[in-house]
């Protein structure tokens, strides 16, 4: 992952982030937008966190190169885009949007904001490294629309959560308990059993009950479908 924010202390703080997180690395930084695209033809990163206020010209005409780049050249290998930045203005925001950004992330954030957003990209890309011929579900999740309705989370719940703990559903169809889900996505406890009863009361996951010896018996998810 590249990191580029013009800000020494802030793009310090963000690669610690990245790094404290399993399956990314931070292999450069960068300060301005000229450094930040001979990093990446250098380096070929999965991903860019990419501020929009640099020195020598905002991150959307960074991220408007290196698609420029990538078109000129089918062998490079494509760098995804995930924008943190101060930036709030809607038609920035728009143009972001059209320039490829897989997300958004206004400052100030926390860092469990970041990291559930990385979350997010890496099952993103698990997901379309694994498709086959997608359904119109997949395609829906991967875009993140879904018709109305169909994907209101109650409050305190957030999708990108919702896409991890669905993935790890899917990842294992003999079914999980909430401390496995939990250990499986990187989660607690709590916050996974939340999801997964959601998913049960939404009719997308099944519950069964395992009876032990003593006790009450251990409620377990399967993803339906």
């Amino acid at each position: 992952m590249l990191v580029v924010d013009d800000d020494f202390m802030v793009a310090k703080l963000h690669g610690r982030y990245v790094s404290a997180m399993d399956g990314f690395t931070v292999v450069g930084v960068a300060h301005n937008g000229a450094d930040a695209l001979r990093a990446a033809e250098r380096l070929h990163p999965d991903l860019v966190l990419l501020d929009i206020y640099l020195p020598d010209m905002d991150g959307i005409d960074v991220l408007r190169a290196l698609r420029t780049a990538e078109e000129r050249d089918a062998s490079r290998p494509s760098t995804d885009a995930l924008f943190i930045t101060a930036a709030r203005d809607a038609g920035v925001i728009r143009a972001a949007l059209r320039a490829g950004a897989l997300h958004y992330l206004i400052k100030p954030f926390n860092r469990s904001a970041l990291q559930e957003q990385l979350r997010h990209v890496a099952s993103l890309r698990t997901r379309l490294d694994e498709l086959g011929e997608a359904r119109q579900e997949d395609v829906d999740q991967i875009f993140g629309t879904r018709p109305p309705g169909s994907r209101e989370l109650p409050k305190g719940l957030a999708a990108p959560t919702a896409d991890l703990v669905e993935r790890t559903l899917r990842d294992h169809p003999g079914g999980l308990s909430a401390s496995e889900c939990a250990e499986a996505g990187a989660l607690s406890r709590v916050s996974a059993r939340r999801y997964l009863e959601w998913f049960a009361g939404t009719g997308r996951a099944e519950v069964t009950l395992r009876y032990g010896g003593t006790g009450r018996p251990e409620r377990r998810y399967r993803w339906k479908g």
